[in-house]
């Protein structure tokens, strides 16, 4: 008998904490946010060692932004004692919103102090580009930066790929039991999100493993090349993660050499391509990857592209040699598609028709569950086939029609969603142009400078395409362009929701 009280007290406290009058457990997200911050600074660890490698000065920087790093993490988790160390709906969509500033918070102190100090502003924004990995950069010249901070830029890419709270969710076990789910859900790209192992963090651990093989195999087919470790190692960093930082101002182009451009191509192209599939093709599960639609449209989409490019190079007078209509167009296609950013050529020059192909390549990325940006292909097969539905409604109206995916069903209010995230997808991309105009910025760059953030490519056109940066734009426009980038990289709604009233009312 007084074991079914008890059990029953559980039920209402329980009930009390999760249902309509639960308040937000501030004290649980302060202390996971603390074991993050100890993880962050673990890794800037790597580019310590990197400097003091190569005998460089900013090695102290960054031992020092290390050691700070870590004592606010270590305080924030062992001095915070949370009375209920649940976390629900609303803390996984405000942590994973919150890590990602944090994150940016602390990373940017290297570039505060280093040899080539940046202001805070300029620091957030290079931090933030680097987590999200949009790729826009506000050094001017990343030749000169020290071997340790060109590391810290490809491996904040590198973290900001599969994703922060992935790695956490992977190497700390304990969350699989408190939120790890609505982290993983909130942080996680796509419409449906699919967990490979029975545990969040098995799921995590499977995703990061796969990650990392990539990341290895790349890192020796670069270095067996033209580069040497440190650059094989950078770049393997931002192309697996599709964030397109580089080592050298001429990125890829400064080695011209057609095998750096190839093996960096294949896997830009794997970096787009869903992990859960790479998952199960790398167990031997291929069917699941060559029946997928999206993948297949992913495919047939780079196929369709690439005709299209060769023709606009041969008429724009381009086709001089064998590289510039197979090497050049595929690498662009892809570096575009995946939002990598890395350039090898000055692709405005092909005529105007690339330059729009490329837009509708950023909007849509690849496919969803990858490192891409973009509004991902995914959507854009429901968009599709549900604009198909209302055609033939519209001459069959008594007509039921679903639309289909990989052969399955979709609910209603999962296309409802699709659409309403394209509505809304366009809707911040339009403010955010809105907003740059008014600083001052000529139409087209305000625009184009919103979309690429938002997409998370980091591709310029006028004052910050190719031969400029984002450094000329003001520090307010900064600001707005690195919120950009972050509700790009979360999909929306894990940002936006954090500005309802309903998300805060008890």
């Amino acid at each position: 008998m007084i074991a079914c009280l008890n059990k029953r007290k559980n039920v209402i406290q329980r009930v009390t904490i999760f249902g309509n009058v639960r308040k937000i457990n501030f004290p649980m997200l302060i202390r996971v946010l603390g074991w993050l911050l100890m993880i962050e600074g673990i890794f800037m660890f790597v580019p310590t060692v990197t400097s003091v490698i190569y005998a460089e000065s900013d090695a102290m920087v960054f031992l020092l932004s290390a050691i700070a790093t870590l004592a606010t993490g270590a305080v924030m988790t062992f001095c915070i004692r949370p009375s209920n160390t649940q976390m629900a709906k609303r803390e996984g969509f405000l942590l994973t919103a919150l890590v990602w500033v944090v994150f940016s918070l602390f990373g940017m102190i290297p570039f505060i102090f280093s040899a080539y100090p940046l202001s805070v502003t300029d620091a957030f924004f290079e931090t933030m580009s680097g987590f999200t990995t949009t790729g826009c950069s506000i050094f001017e010249s990343v030749d000169v930066l020290s071997h340790g901070v060109n590391m810290w830029r490809c491996l904040t890419q590198w973290l900001g790929g599969m994703g922060i709270i992935l790695f956490t969710l992977a190497v700390i076990p304990m969350l699989n039991y408190s939120g790890g789910m609505q982290m993983f859900n909130a942080e996680v790209t796509g419409i449906t999100h699919e967990k490979l192992r029975p545990r969040i963090s098995q799921t995590a651990k499977s995703l990061w493993t796969i990650y990392f093989v990539l990341t290895t195999i790349l890192t020796l087919l670069l270095w067996a090349g033209p580069m040497d470790f440190f650059d094989s190692v950078c770049h393997s960093f931002s192309t697996v993660s599709t964030g397109g930082f580089s080592t050298h101002d001429s990125s890829i182009g400064f080695w011209n050499s057609d095998y750096v451009m190839c093996v960096v191509t294949v896997f830009m192209f794997l970096g787009g391509v869903n992990f859960s599939l790479m998952y199960k093709a790398s167990h031997g599960d291929w069917r699941s990857l060559l029946r997928n639609d999206t993948f297949m449209a992913y495919i047939a989409t780079l196929f369709v592209m690439y005709v299209i490019f060769v023709i606009s190079i041969i008429l724009a007078g381009h086709a001089k040699t064998i590289e510039s209509v197979t090497i050049d167009p595929i690498f662009q296609i892809i570096t575009t598609i995946t939002s990598t950013g890395l350039t090898a050529d000055n692709f405005e020059n092909w005529g105007p028709l690339v330059l729009s192909l490329s837009f509708c390549l950023m909007f849509f990325g690849a496919c969803a569950g990858s490192t891409s940006g973009g509004a991902k292909i995914d959507r854009l097969l429901y968009l599709l086939k549900n604009t198909n539905n209302e055609l033939y409604r519209s001459v069959h109206p008594n007509s039921i029609r679903s639309v289909r995916i990989n052969g399955n069903v979709m609910a209603p209010e999962v296309v409802d969603k699709v659409i309403a995230f394209l509505c809304i997808y366009v809707m911040v991309i339009a403010v955010g142009g809105i907003m740059l105009t008014a600083m001052g910025l000529p139409f087209m760059d305000a625009f184009f400078s919103s979309f690429s953030c938002v997409s998370n490519t980091g591709l310029g056109a006028g004052v910050t395409g190719y031969g400029g940066g984002y450094e000329i734009i003001p520090d307010l426009g900064k600001w707005v362009l690195s919120i950009l980038m972050l509700i790009g990289r979360l999909e929306i709604f894990t940002v936006l929701i954090l500005f309802t009233r309903a998300f805060w009312k008890k």
